[in-house]
């Protein structure tokens, strides 16, 4: 009995080491409720991982998301956008911390391979249990931005200016709420934030 025990013990912290080796568009995808017209999970577009997994928006489906587009050589402002996911991130409370993932959708498709985006997933220390790093082709990356309003061209030095957003999706794959601009109070993102997660756990209950 005692052996059965360890055994078991053993196999459950394995298992959750092995998830937290993995990005949330690698793990499987949560109960959730029915996929509107408004969802961006409905798109077909195939993206690839940091970790080389090929993936659909999909696989994202029952965990709110903060979203932002960016690029791996950015110079100014990408770096800036994800420090204020970071902060956004620390500042959610202990509770809701771990039901929250975050997305990075790279413009530059052809710099950002995987390896690119996991040299950048390892300089900005962006955990492998809740950051998700994606690429996709042009066409795709272009739609994306599209439909989460982000405009953005690339000039003749291969920097891309854009938009800064940062897009709160619902378990459902919903814009819920988008914050502008860069070094914004994230007060009003929380709220949104716990508002989606509160929603989200409404639908999912019996």
């Amino acid at each position: 009995m005692r052996v059965r025990l360890i055994l078991t013990s053993f196999l459950a912290l394995a298992t959750t080491s092995l998830a937290a080796d993995k990005p949330p568009c690698c793990r499987t995808a949560l109960p959730s409720g029915p996929v509107s017209d408004q969802s961006l999970y409905l798109l077909d577009s195939t993206w690839t991982s940091d970790v080389g997994r090929e993936v659909k928006l999909g696989v994202l489906r029952g965990r709110v998301q903060v979203v932002a587009m960016f690029f791996a050589h950015c110079e100014y402002a990408c770096p800036i956008i994800i420090e204020d996911m970071k902060r956004i991130e620390r500042a959610l409370p202990a509770a809701l911390r771990d039901r929250v993932d975050f997305l990075l959708v790279s413009f530059d498709s052809e710099r950002d391979t995987p390896a690119a985006l996991r040299a950048f997933r390892e300089n900005r220390k962006l955990a492998m249990a809740h950051w998700t790093l994606l690429r996709g082709r042009e066409d795709d990356v272009r739609e994306l931005a599209a439909l989460l309003g982000i405009n953005y061209q690339r000039d003749a030095r291969g920097q891309f200016s854009h938009s800064n957003v940062i897009t709160i999706l619902n378990a459902e794959g919903e814009v819920a709420f988008q914050q502008s601009g860069l070094n914004k109070d994230s007060k009003e993102t929380i709220a949104a934030l716990e508002k989606a997660m509160t929603a989200g756990a409404a639908k999912a209950a019996p």
